[in-house]
């Protein structure tokens, strides 16, 4: 099994998801990074770009953002943002 963490990600307006994820790809100050469950502790800016997640089932979810924070700590990763939308599965 492998491991998850809490992800929640929070725009001005609402709580846009909160649950656990096996990994997240967030568009970063200095390019893309990745997180997964045990990542170092962190804090950097988003640039716009897109968030991937798969979750604790194994599925995936896309977030277009423009912008914001990405905090990482001990088994839990918060995205604070102004603006954020799903992005529709084709």
């Amino acid at each position: 099994m492998t491991a998850t963490y809490s992800l929640r990600i929070i725009s001005q307006e609402k709580q846009v998801y909160e649950g656990e994820v096996e990994s997240l790809v967030a568009p970063g100050a200095l390019g893309y990074l990745g997180v997964l469950a045990h990542h170092a502790p962190l804090l950097t800016s988003l640039t716009p770009g897109k968030i991937s997640i798969r979750d604790a089932r194994g599925d995936s979810r896309e977030f277009r953002v423009e912008g914001g924070f990405l905090e990482v700590s001990a088994e839990e990763a918060v995205i604070l943002t102004d603006q954020i939308q799903e992005e529709s599965q084709s």
